[in-house]
């Protein structure tokens, strides 16, 4: 190609691809369904034997009603516990810069913020001493606390982050001299109290209807495994008052008589990776017995323990155990890395996230933002100045598209799964200590007990790219989904 023919083999490669609907294949929209598993690791079903659960946000999923008390209550604790006073309609909270990281340590530059204003590329490069990139040990801790990063890994984490930007954002309006780490502490410990204190608990009993969705749907999970001759387990931070009153609404009152095991209060992580604790029987009004526990009995209630104890006295080893769970580090990364069980992660995004994954504005957008980075990757050995000035001109409009994508799913942040086109930091933690990821348990309605989940072979970066590998998992075909559609 010589310099004369680049201009207009520009503008008739825009002509073309005027609108990126030209780029798509017919019914690449809407191939997604919301309650598909998606498999990190290959999993046949017929050769797990117990399954186990945590309750909150696995077994029960919450309305957002429930973060708005969360947060409304941690603000008058900051307020009234802490001394932060406030001069308007909302309140204070600041943890110095919320961010979102890549699966590689680098800042997705435009989702920086300081309070509730963003912070522009320029400074976040400079107060990384000329990169955005964190170092490892800021962020290596096992359970997601470095000493100077907090990782925020669940849904309950958004009333803290919530009271953090707002509480921040209070003192930087007001120029109050403050040490960001004393005000996360503050923050931290007030929404610690809101759980402590047994306040979200109080709320969500007073009134199930409103808190807890779609019990019935639990309830049909828990039914079709033990109809199949499945053991169940439960084991759960929160005490044994709260979940009784919660299963009892969701799945009737001898909701006991599905599981093998049911175990309360467990402190986890420390259930999993230490073996200090015993466990403690208690009785039918929830109060502690003073018997030496030698082994765990259906029908009882259990509180504390440790998984080392579990193990000795069930023999429930390896990969015919499956648990699931909704905090990749507390609930599942032991489990994964250290006993083999194989773990399922809950993620409730998902299922909005793959509703915008569908629209036809994505695929469009996504679409012309890959062609633009295929012409940048092609076109730039063009050295001469009109050329380079084109090139310019499409990284520039690269740079747009990836914005206008960015937003679709969050204006702040994005998505949860990707930072531009790298994995997010949650998305690398996600694959390494889930085996399966879903929007629900009652995704698990849409499959046979003897399905086997097969991951999508993704081609490696040195790799051809087949056509096969790019056949869509979880696509509206998939087995079971459309006859079990009136499950959802």
């Amino acid at each position: 190609m010589t310099q004369c023919e680049l201009p207009s083999r520009r503008n008739c490669f825009r002509r073309v691809c005027t609108s990126a609907k030209y780029l798509l294949p017919p019914g690449v929209c809407n191939l997604l369904n919301p309650s598909t598993i998606y498999a990190n690791n290959e999993v046949c079903l017929a050769d797990i034997e117990i399954y186990g659960f945590d309750y909150d946000y696995t077994l029960a999923l919450y309305s957002n009603s429930l973060h708005s008390m969360i947060y409304n209550t941690a603000r008058d604790i900051l307020v009234e516990q802490y001394k932060v006073r406030e001069d308007s309609s909302h309140l204070v909270s600041g943890l110095g810069l919320l961010m979102k990281i890549d699966a590689f340590h680098y800042i997705q530059l435009g989702t920086v913020y300081r309070g509730l204003k963003p912070v522009p590329d320029e400074e976040v490069t400079e107060l990384y001493q000329g990169t955005h990139h964190i170092p490892l040990h800021q962020v290596s801790g096992f359970y997601g606390k470095g000493p100077a990063v907090k990782q925020f890994m669940d849904i309950f984490s958004l009333p803290e982050m919530t009271l953090l930007a707002v509480a921040n954002d209070f003192f930087i309006s007001n120029d109050i001299d403050y040490d960001p780490i004393h005000l996360y502490k503050d923050v931290t410990d007030a929404i610690r109290d809101v759980h402590i204190k047994g306040l979200m608990y109080k709320w969500i009993l007073q009134d199930l209807e409103k808190y807890i969705l779609r019990g019935e749907e639990t309830y049909a999970v828990l039914r079709r495994l033990v109809d199949n001759g499945k053991k169940l387990f439960l084991i759960t931070n929160s005490p044994f008052s709260f979940v009784d009153k919660g299963m009892k609404y969701m799945v009737g009152k001898e909701w006991r008589d599905f599981f093998d095991i049911v175990i309360v209060q467990a402190d986890k992580p420390h259930f999993f990776n230490d073996g200090i604790k015993p466990f403690r029987r208690l009785d039918e009004n929830g109060d502690l017995q003073w018997d030496k526990i030698i082994k765990l009995e259906k029908g009882q209630v259990y509180k504390q323990g440790n998984l080392f104890d579990f193990l000795r006295l069930t023999g429930w080893r390896g990969s015919k155990v499956f648990y699931f769970g909704d905090h990749l580090y507390s609930d599942l990364a032991d489990l994964m890395l250290r006993h083999g069980w194989r773990t399922g992660a809950i993620v409730p995004e998902l299922e909005t996230e793959t509703k915008i994954v569908n629209t036809e504005q994505y695929s469009q957008s996504l679409t012309w933002l890959q062609a633009l980075t295929g012409l940048l990757e092609r076109m730039q050995m063009f050295r001469d100045a009109e050329s380079q000035q084109v090139l310019q001109d499409w990284m520039k409009e690269r740079q747009e598209m990836r914005a206008v994508t960015k937003n679709l799913f969050n204006p702040q942040f994005g998505s949860i799964f990707r930072t531009c086109h790298n994995p997010t930091y949650f998305s690398r933690r996600l694959c390494r200590f889930s085996d399966l990821y879903m929007a629900s348990i009652s995704c698990l309605l849409n499959y046979d007990l003897r399905y086997t989940f097969f991951p999508r072979r993704t081609p490696l970066q040195h790799e051809a790219p087949l056509w096969m590998d790019q056949l869509c998992t979880g696509c509206m075909k998939t087995p079971f989904l459309e006859e079990m559609a009136h499950i959802r």
